[in-house]
């Protein structure tokens, strides 16, 4: 795990065991995420996500891993309870990638979350070893939120890549279709030009704040201080959502980001308030 992710900073506040076991769980996500990502053949990353779930199966079975990742994350399995199942969502979310296709509607989107993201989220609430199952809603609810981001700040990266993750429905129900989408990407760097693909990414902002506050909600005060990595993700991933807002959801010419220093103090000011006993505001 490197500076380039932008966990680095939450890992940086775990005691030790914990940092090195949700090091190695990530490492094996990015690696089934590359899988896909990284190759621009359909049948070669479902093939390489073929060897991901037989690594998976060594990885908590009684094989020996085969991969780096995967021999790193074995030690971890049984001391952390790591959820297998878990790592398999995350394979089959991944796994649509493979296959670039449309969603209909946000009813068809929120599982394909729950695969890519809030999966990794229930993988890291064991890892912090939390008390109360309400923590496990919190888990699901902060992952969407931070897919979402993701998926609205990669809109022009995610369609010239022949991917969008915008629900058809609601782009209908905001005046806008793909078509006005494929434009705003051939047309970047003048600004978005027509309003109501702004309209329509301004929706999509609304669904991530929406599961910011589902989330915060239900974070149980007993686990609180237990989740500061998650909270600190969560810190930055909402500064990145008010940084597309400000940019006038011109996520076509520019790719919004939260600098380094900027993390940095929002990962301080989250431990320091967790610290304190308060949940943090966003």
């Amino acid at each position: 795990m490197t500076r380039k992710t932008s966990f680095y900073y939450s890992f940086l506040v775990l005691p030790s065991p914990e940092r090195r076991a949700i090091t190695a769980v990530f490492d094996v996500c990015r690696a089934i995420d590359d899988a896909v990502d990284l190759e621009s053949d359909p049948d070669r990353a479902h093939a390489a996500l073929t060897h991901w779930r037989n690594e998976v199966e060594r990885i908590f079975g009684t094989g020996r891993p085969q991969t780096p990742q995967g021999v790193a994350l074995q030690p971890f399995v049984k001391p952390f309870r790591l959820p297998r199942e878990q790592f398999d969502a995350l394979i089959d979310g991944v796994a649509m990638d493979a296959s670039p296709r449309r969603f209909q509607t946000f009813a068809e989107l929120e599982p394909y979350c729950h695969r890519v993201a809030s999966s990794v989220g229930l993988m890291c609430a064991e890892i912090f070893r939390y008390s109360d199952p309400a923590v496990l809603t919190y888990a699901r609810d902060l992952g969407v939120a931070l897919q979402l981001t993701n998926i609205l700040r990669d809109v022009g990266v995610d369609y010239r890549r022949g991917r969008m993750y915008l629900p058809l429905a609601d782009l209908a129900e905001c005046g806008c279709t793909e078509a006005d989408i494929r434009r705003e990407v051939e047309e970047a760097g003048h600004g978005i030009r027509n309003p109501q693909v702004r309209v329509a990414l301004q929706h999509l902002a609304r669904r991530a704040h929406q599961y910011f506050e589902r989330a915060i909600a239900a974070l149980p005060r007993t686990d609180a201080r237990k989740f500061v990595a998650a909270e600190i993700m969560h810190s930055i991933y909402f500064e990145l959502l008010k940084k597309i807002e400000a940019a006038g959801f011109d996520v076509f010419s520019q790719l919004a980001r939260v600098p380094r220093p900027a993390q940095a103090r929002l990962a301080l000011r989250t431990w320091w308030t967790l610290r304190r006993g308060h949940i943090p505001r966003h």
